[in-house]
């Protein structure tokens, strides 16, 4: 089985709605996250920012 160290770094895009403390949606594709935001009044798109290295 591959490591899956080499995607520790890869865009996220998450779609969040004012009012809520965590996101509604997770995506690794912006416009799949864009299509999901159509369905969420007054949602937007973020870049999430990638992992902190440990160690």
């Amino acid at each position: 089985m591959p490591c899956s160290c080499t995607n520790k770094n890869r865009q996220q895009w998450e779609v969040v709605v004012p009012g809520q403390a965590r996101p509604v949606f997770t995506s690794a594709s912006k416009p799949t996250a864009q299509t999901v935001a159509k369905r969420y009044p007054g949602s937007e798109v973020r870049e999430t920012a990638p992992a902190a290295k440990v160690g």
